[in-house]
């Protein structure tokens, strides 16, 4: 499966501190800089219960 990514719009915006993330079923997120390493998948529910603390933070 193709993911389609697209920069977070939690990154810092200054190019050293960017990650990007595939949404879906399970989020894709990684780090900009070294895409070469992987990705971190997480469950929807998660990834929603994530934004949701750092929304309320």
């Amino acid at each position: 499966m193709n993911k389609q990514w697209h920069k977070s719009s939690y990154s810092d915006g200054r190019g050293g501190n960017c990650v990007e993330v595939s949404e879906g079923s399970t989020t894709g997120i990684r780090d900009t800089q070294n895409r070469d390493l992987g990705q971190l998948d997480v469950p929807l529910p998660e990834w929603n219960a994530l934004l949701n603390a750092i929304r309320t933070s």
